[in-house]
């Protein structure tokens, strides 16, 4: 006797818009606000799509962290050493309590003269190469990535190998081999650092990490990894995504050069409206949960959806679906809630806020040098943003 298996509409994941969620999410907020859906690598889950449910889930110990993707069917193998954002309390607490110290608010501000360099002698390269020019590979992708692997130590001559890992390894179409391969060839490279950095530390976090004795070369492997991995390629793609963004709305843009100050805002707001975890947040019950009327059995796939809370008119009351740089700040979910939080917002923020200043003022006729239909989507990532954006000045 064979059981059939129910069939759940799919999780929304086409835009009409390249900058806005699915549409679905609206109406899924107003009428079905957690629904389970089958998820674009074919497992089911609970979607949960407004703002205050998002935040109850990611704050939710009975919600625990799971690997964002299936290998080898449905099941969920355990995370690499060091992978911390795939582990709980107490596993997570070690690994949060050697890293929360260095990527504190006080500690980024005190970078922001070296990303400001940074972003300067970009913008150098990219005047000298001249227009038109793709601002992706010129500017939006090496600044983040030479801020990171100044941070880490790694050499930023290695940044082509680690950048074509991590394509490999947030992209929905890599297969599952591909996947593993590109995550065990970063892991390895790491892991050949770590060994440097443990015979002759240097100034910079994998050195100081290596010689607190708490973490193995496996465990301290993973960080570095993950934080590479993480550290380059969301702010690559905010970054991008933002000055398309702002490209295609000269009013925000107008704002924005008349009054600088309006920038510290204008990076929450680009957070919030772009929100570039593009397919959510996954969790699963740990138990059995109730949460609005539904009964979540332990071992449940739960989605948060953030570019879906982001979008809710209960926690942004005026107008969400409109770019407002001067919008009054209100807590967002671009990098999640919780103990998962992102631990690098705050680097992303002064990263996002030299960036933008910098590239506006040194190029005050920049624009799009191709019609804006034209630009290639990163709808097949777990980071969305564009793969490659051609301007000119």
């Amino acid at each position: 006797m064979t059981t059939t298996q129910p069939t759940f509409k799919a999780q929304p994941t086409v835009r009409t818009c390249p900058f806005d969620p699915p549409q679905e999410y609206r109406t899924l907020r107003e009428q079905d606000a957690i629904t389970q859906v089958t998820l674009p690598d074919g497992v089911t889950g609970w979607l949960v799509t407004r703002y205050e449910d998002v935040r109850a889930v990611l704050a939710d110990p009975r919600f625990g962290a799971t690997l964002p993707r299936v290998v080898d069917g449905d099941a969920t193998p355990a995370p690499p050493p060091g992978m911390f954002i795939f582990l709980d309390p107490p596993a997570q607490t070690r690994f949060r309590r050697l890293l929360t110290g260095r990527f504190t608010v006080r500690r980024m501000r005190q970078l922001t003269p070296a990303v400001e360099q940074i972003v300067a002698e970009q913008l150098d390269v990219l005047a000298r190469a001249g227009s038109p020019a793709d601002l992706v590979q010129a500017f939006a992708l090496p600044v983040p990535s030479l801020v990171i692997c100044e941070l880490l130590g790694v050499p930023y001559a290695d940044r082509e190998e680690f950048q074509r890992n991590s394509a490999t390894m947030i992209s929905l179409t890599a297969s599952p081999e591909a996947f593993q391969e590109a995550r065990e060839a970063m892991r390895r490279h790491i892991h050949r650092l770590v060994l440097a950095k443990r015979a002759e530390p240097t100034d910079d976090i994998l050195s100081e990490l290596a010689h607190t004795g708490e973490l193995t070369d496996d465990e301290l492997a993973g960080v570095g990894s993950l934080l590479l991995l993480a550290g380059h390629e969301t702010t690559a793609n905010m970054i991008a995504l933002s000055t398309m963004c702002l490209l295609r709305n000269p009013g925000q843009l107008a704002a924005l050069r008349t009054d600088p100050a309006l920038m510290d805002g204008a990076v929450e707001e680009l957070l919030r409206y772009l929100t570039i975890v593009q397919f959510g947040l996954r969790r699963v019950a740990r138990e059995d949960v109730e949460l609005h009327g539904h009964r979540i059995k332990a071992g449940s796939l739960v989605v948060a959806a953030l570019s879906s809370g982001n979008r809710d008119a209960a926690q942004f009351a005026e107008d969400p679906d409109q770019l407002d740089v001067g919008r009054q700040y209100s807590p967002h979910l671009a990098f999640g809630h919780g103990i998962h939080q992102c631990l690098g917002q705050q680097l992303a923020r002064v990263e996002m806020k030299a960036a933008l200043g910098a590239l506006f003022e040194r190029f005050p006729t920049l624009r799009l040098a191709v019609p804006a239909e034209e630009v290639p989507m990163r709808h097949d990532t777990l980071v969305y943003g564009v793969h490659e954006l051609p301007v000119t000045w």
